[in-house]
């Protein structure tokens, strides 16, 4: 009877094991067990874990204005170091002694510091770059010298030293009686000369002189301050500068009588600038509720227009004789709803450390140039304007069947002959055309993109860009840097070397700090002169911490696109703990363009959306689509034209299927999808689109209806139709298909997620899902994001742990963690005081 029992009661305890390992549906079949998701490897890869153990990944040069040499901090797990490098002597050194700088700067402040612990901040040479000046926060207490109310808590703030150190003595001297300059502020547009500063108020124009800026500075209240008004007809929605956007009603109310931005263009001599002012009152209103304002939920209003209403902006430049205090609005109208735009000179990379930096028109004393576009966007006109007479002059036409874009033109000698960069042959070129926009060669050519000009050697008439898919056997997405004489003779490759470069020239062309890695590499930076030759080695990141932690690189890939012809490029994360003989469900991060794919190409800290993820336990995956990203041929980039809803979803698809048949650790049953924005908007389509397919989907902040959103974004990219009547008045046709439209084929399991005063994409997106959902008898979730715009701000990590439960409960059956009240993995980190 005994060992009955103790049979009975070995199978009682077997059974309990078989139970907890697998559920039984009948005699035959059986399910696997849940998986458990490693939410303490996720919670490893914080960002603000990996804060302390990522440093300095890449070289940020200070270039100086006497000589080529710049200065730049590095930091890495022994803490901050700055050196200074002489390219013509191939020289690196340390601009000071860590250790020596810490004891003198004790002594001084009577605060401990050491060689690793080092706060120096603002960091700036001399105008003679014999010296360096810089500030050190202290832990004494002072009182503000500006302070309103002296029994106000904030009226205490931290002392801050300032100090001058001599390079060739080392002679540490503090700064005596040193009180940190104000801030400028926002709102001041100051002249090239500093004469004048622009603001608006109450929708208007003001003007203050120099003395009285200085007064603004220290106090804007200061009753003293003399301003002067410039216009008086400014009114909200058609003002001369800010309308307050951003704020609420009630902020509204009080902001108007206060300083606010005005935003213009100044002349180069300082006797003229221009307004880009918009006329925005007949634009229908939109509106959000901030629900957990301070007291009463607050009302924001703001204009936004959207895809196909007539209520359109009207832009125009006035264009103001400051010298005579008089203005003149410029007629620049050619399309019905166009746009147009001023340039700003581009700023030199030697002037990067200036305290003032004037925002001065692109052009010279007597003209400026501007972009035109059409509202379908398929025309877009380089234009000048002659301040003396106002006239404008069409000096370059683009025209496509699809949208058109254009960069900043590069001027040489002034405009007597423009760089040009243009889509024109279906692929991004540079073009020389003389002054008056006559073309006179093709610069650059062949089945490539260049991004963008980096500089240009007017004397001996080179040209230095920045272009992609020029070098065969790399990811056509990787950046290099060229040189090309201007007749398009002499074409070079400066940066080699199978990896995305950054680069940053100094403004002479003589040298350039080259910092490149890929998504599996450790990023290296590098000193080139102006023809790739190697000048020295400057830094390799120290990646030790990120490693110790059992971090592994990515893996790239390419597969083909869903025609079978078209290379895409993505990138695969798995779990650190890999075993190649587990099968893993697999999550596609996901953004559909057309302005980028949200594919990385070179290393980063970002890892949210990636890296983490994976090491809940899965597969993730980024990879690009057809129409997704413009650094391709313009095939490729306006691929989605006419079908925004759906173009990328089946090459997201084709990938997957691809990368399942090639690894069995994939599990292409369990196929997940999540993205922010445009992304959350695709992971939702991919689930009603292919229902059988992707199985769970965490949408965040999508654009699901696109003829809500705004007007820019939709109507460029999806297309819109310009109809001429007979009697020649124009109008505006725009039809999309939308995510709400194909609720009733939802199968999987789909959270919505949405910021509820998001002014960018608003809520009434995921909330039109909703309601279709709702109708359709499906069930779904959905969380409202309190307080948050189109980022989550402050609630990013919350939303991490939310998205990563939903995932855990539907891919791998783990609802182990996600039924606890408190995410642990957030409490963790929580420092308790009380």
């Amino acid at each position: 009877m005994k060992k009955l029992y103790f049979f009975l009661f070995f199978v009682s305890l077997f059974g309990v094991q078989a139970f907890a390992q697998t559920k039984t549906i009948s005699l035959t079949e059986t399910t696997p067990a849940p998986e458990r998701a490693n939410y303490q490897a996720a919670a490893r890869f914080s960002p603000n874990k990996l804060r302390k153990i990522i440093y300095s990944t890449a070289v940020d040069p200070h270039w100086l204005k006497l000589s080529n040499r710049f200065w730049y901090q590095y930091e890495t797990p022994n803490g901050k170091q700055w050196y200074i490098v002489e390219p013509a002597a191939r020289s690196k050194k340390m601009l000071f002694d860590p250790a020596k700088m810490a004891a003198q700067i004790t002594m001084i402040i009577r605060d401990p510091f050491d060689a690793q612990h080092l706060p120096i901040e603002n960091l700036k040479f001399a105008k003679d770059e014999k010296s360096i000046t810089f500030e050190v926060r202290s832990t004494t207490d002072e009182v503000k010298p500006d302070r309103k109310d002296k029994k106000a808590a904030d009226s205490i703030q931290k002392k801050i030293y300032s100090f001058n150190y001599e390079l060739a003595s080392q002679k540490l001297t503090e700064i005596p009686n040193f009180q940190k300059p104000k801030a400028k502020p926002s709102w001041g547009s100051v002249a090239p000369d500093s004469s004048a500063i622009i603001f608006s108020r109450n929708y208007n124009l003001y003007w203050m002189d120099k003395e009285n800026y200085k007064k603004a500075v220290k106090n804007e209240e200061d009753s003293t301050i003399v301003e002067h008004q410039l216009t008086k007809d400014g009114v909200k929605f058609y003002s001369y500068g800010s309308d307050g956007d951003g704020e609420n009603n009630e902020e509204n109310i009080k902001n108007n009588k206060k300083r606010r931005g005005a935003y213009v263009l100044w002349s180069p001599d300082s006797k003229y600038f221009v307004l880009d002012r918009t006329d925005s009152r007949q634009v229908k209103d939109l509106w959000v509720i901030n629900s957990v304002s301070a007291g009463r939920p607050t009302l924001e209003t703001y204009k936004y227009q959207m895809p196909g209403e007539k209520e359109a902006p009207i832009d125009e430049f006035v264009l103001f004789d400051f010298a005579k205090k008089t203005y003149k609005t410029i007629n620049t109208t050619a399309f019905k709803d166009q746009s147009i735009s001023a340039w700003g000179k581009e700023s030199l990379n030697k002037d990067r450390d200036n305290e003032f930096r004037p925002s001065i028109w692109l052009g010279d004393n007597s003209k400026f140039y501007f972009a035109r576009t059409s509202r379908d966007l398929k025309r877009i006109d380089i234009c000048t304007i002659d301040i003396n007479t106002g006239k404008v002059t069409t000096l370059i036409e683009e025209r496509f069947n699809t949208y058109v874009e254009v960069q900043r033109p590069g001027l040489i000698d002034g405009g007597k002959e423009i760089i040009h960069w243009s889509e024109r042959d279906g692929w991004g070129h540079f073009y020389l055309f003389d002054g008056n926009g006559k073309l006179k060669n093709q610069i650059t050519s062949g089945s490539f993109h260049c991004e963008g000009i980096v500089n240009i050697d007017q004397k001996n008439r080179v040209l230095y860009f920045t272009a992609n898919g020029r070098e065969a056997k790399e990811d056509p997405y990787y950046l290099h840097l060229y040189r090309i004489n201007f007749d398009g003779t002499g074409m070079k490759l400066l940066n080699s070397g199978d990896f995305d470069h950054q680069v940053n020239m100094n403004d002479e062309n003589k040298f350039l700090v080259d910092n490149f890695s890929r998504v599996n590499t450790v990023p290296k930076s590098v000193l080139l002169d102006n023809e790739g030759n190697k000048v020295m080695d400057l830094e390799t990141a120290d990646l030790s911490l990120l490693m110790a932690t059992g971090y592994k690189f990515p893996e790239p890939f390419k597969v083909k696109a869903d025609d079978g012809i078209t290379d895409l490029y993505g990138v695969m994360y798995k779990p650190f703990n890999f075993d190649p003989n587990k099968k893993y469900p697999i999550i596609e991060y996901v953004y559909p363009g057309p302005q980028t794919e949200a594919v990385n190409k070179s290393f980063g800290r970002a890892m949210d959306r990636v890296d983490r993820l994976a090491q809940l336990g899965y597969i993730v995956i980024t990879v690009g689509n057809r129409g997704g990203n413009p650094a391709r041929s313009k095939w490729y980039h306006t691929y989605g034209y006419g079908n925004l809803r759906d173009y990328g979803l089946a090459d997201k698809k084709a990938a997957i299927e691809q990368l399942a048949d090639k690894y069995s650790f994939i599990d292409a049953n369990r196929v997940g999808i999540t993205g922010h924005s445009g992304g959350g908007f695709m992971s939702t389509a991919a689930m009603l689109v292919y229902p059988d397919f992707f199985k769970v989907a965490v949408s965040a902040a999508g654009n699901h209806d696109n003829s809500i959103y705004n007007r820019w974004w939709s109507e460029k990219h999806h297309g819109v139709k310009e109809i001429v009547s007979a009697k020649g008045d124009t109008t505006f046709k725009y039809s999309i298909d939308k995510n709400p439209d194909l609720a009733k084929n939802l199968k999987g399991h789909l959270l919505l997620m949405h910021g509820d005063i998001d002014n960018n994409v608003h809520p009434a997106n995921s909330i039109r899902v909703a309601n279709a959902l709702i109708r359709a008898g499906k069930r779904f979730d959905f969380m409202i994001v309190p307080g948050q715009r189109h980022g989550f701000g402050d609630m990013t990590e919350y939303m991490f742990w939310r998205l990563a439960d939903y995932f855990n409960n539907y891919l791998l059956n783990d609802f182990s963690q996600s039924v606890n009240v408190n995410i642990t993995e957030m409490d963790r980190e929580i420092e308790r005081k009380q």
